[in-house]
């Protein structure tokens, strides 16, 4: 799942997030309620404050009749079903045949297999920067072509081209976005406690103990998969420390033994350290997985298992599989500010790479790349584009054109996922690393020295590996 956020390449580059927060400020807790009253369909109309986007001409593609490619992506469900409808469309354009792989997690890892047998995918989509330097690193990944890169200089920000970039040359091209920044809610069980949208984690903690007061378990958790936990980690350090050290710890800079790291679990500990909000205690959330920690927030009418839920964007996904309707059952707000901080604004994404170069393989990139192909998964909801030319009426609900126009809004200005950034032993892989510590402390928030402990002996070895 998600993903899903320098000039120059990631090492060197600084991101800023006053543009993005002042964007994504404006989507307060307010402002989210009256946008969501109209989210449950499209009517047609344009979304206040967006205008029409100018994409250009008609992207013009090779003709790939007999040719046939693979992409691989670790995308389940409808996100996978939904992607799958963007591929049809380039066969279509092209008469190519496209075979979506689906791939474990952490792909880098599958594809590392899939190169020792000599049968790489064409394309695969890898959702960590660092994922992206490996690839490099190793001479998997091939750098874009100029119809690729035309359509990134056209169709995005600066700060998404230079994602995708190492050591200056353009190897990916980055399909989808994520905010990391949101918590969704049952209207049901907010209105019945008298619970009102938090802005700060003070008022996030009193919220929570009145949904509890009400008789509902306040906090989904998806602890099985660990990195839901990164994210929650990542929005309370990112607003209680500030950006320079988000970027200085993303980067190892500074240890995780610091007192910030120290700092930010202690206020993660305020809530993993209630096991009566959490939904199944400590031990449930840690066996919980993120769409289950979804699905039971919105189901059980005004009486799920948990009331509120961290996650980005794509939730929405895992929403609509429940009777809920967005908008009217489901509502989101900002993830709120912490201590004398901002409210943290955290993105993702997944990054188009090419592992066997080709005509159809870089043709397929340089159609990702193009607002076409994102609109068709816009239209398909569940999914963000980092693509400045997509129209936002082709979001279908108001929520997410606004959280939609936010990530464009912010230019060059937003943080990318911390775990995201570091090496995929530490950041990215299940049992293991930042995961498998954080599973840990969600098991026994009492042991702060001892995560951080944990947390700098991995983060060591793995960024000198």
């Amino acid at each position: 799942m998600r993903s899903t956020l320098r000039t120059r390449t990631l090492r060197t580059r600084t991101l800023r997030t006053r543009t993005l927060r002042k964007a994504v400020i404006v989507v307060t807790a307010g402002s989210l309620a009256l946008a969501l009253t109209s989210c449950g369909d499209d009517d047609g109309k344009k979304p206040s404050g967006g205008g029409e986007k100018t994409s250009g001409s008609s992207l013009q593609l090779p003709k790939l009749d007999g040719e046939s490619l693979e992409i691989a992506a670790v995308w389940t469900g409808d996100e996978q079903k939904n992607f799958k409808q963007v591929l049809a469309e380039f066969e279509k354009r092209t008469g190519a045949k496209v075979t979506f792989v689906p791939a474990q997690d952490p792909i880098i890892n599958f594809l590392g297999s899939k190169v020792a047998g000599g049968a790489p995918p064409d394309v695969a989509m890898l959702p960590q920067p660092g994922a992206i330097k490996q690839a490099v690193a190793k001479k998997w990944a091939k750098p874009l072509g100029k119809d690729a890169q035309a359509q990134l200089t056209d169709n995005y920000s600066k700060g998404w081209q230079d994602l995708g970039k190492v050591d200056g040359t353009q190897y990916a091209a980055y399909y989808k976005a994520a905010n990391k920044s949101l918590v969704w809610y049952n209207t049901k069980v907010f209105e019945n406690a008298a619970a009102k949208e938090p802005k700060t984690w003070k008022d996030f903690m009193a919220t929570a103990q009145a949904i509890y007061d009400s008789g509902v378990t306040p906090v989904s958790v998806g602890g099985a998969d660990g990195w839901p936990l990164t994210d929650w980690f990542e929005n309370i350090y990112l607003s209680q420390a500030g950006p320079e050290k988000y970027d200085q710890l993303a980067k190892h800079e500074i240890k995780w033994t610091d007192p910030s790291v120290k700092d930010a679990l202690t206020t993660l500990a305020q809530l993993w350290g209630k096991s009566d909000f959490l939904a199944g205690g400590n031990k449930g959330a840690a066996g919980t997985e993120f769409t289950k920690s979804v699905e039971q927030t919105f189901t059980g009418g005004d009486q799920p298992k948990g009331a509120m839920v961290y996650e980005g964007d794509f939730a929405q996904v895992n929403i609509q599989q429940t009777k809920a309707k967005i908008g009217t059952d489901a509502k989101v707000f900002p993830f709120p500010a912490v201590g004398s901080g901002e409210p943290p604004v955290v993105s993702g994404g997944d990054a188009a790479v090419i592992l066997k170069d080709s005509k159809a393989s870089q043709a397929l990139v340089t159609w990702l790349a193009s607002p076409e192909a994102a609109t068709i998964q816009a239209k398909l909801g569940g999914y963000l584009s980092p693509n400045k030319n997509v129209d936002l009426s082709a979001y279908p609900n108001e929520v997410q054109r606004t959280i939609a126009k936010a990530v464009i809004d912010a230019g060059d200005d937003f943080r990318f996922d911390m775990s995201d950034q570091t090496p995929q032993a530490f950041g990215g892989t299940p049992g293991k690393g930042e995961w498998k510590a954080l599973q840990d402390f969600l098991m026994n928030p009492k042991d702060i020295a001892g995560t951080q402990r944990t947390l700098e002996a991995e983060a060591a070895k793995a960024y000198k590996d």
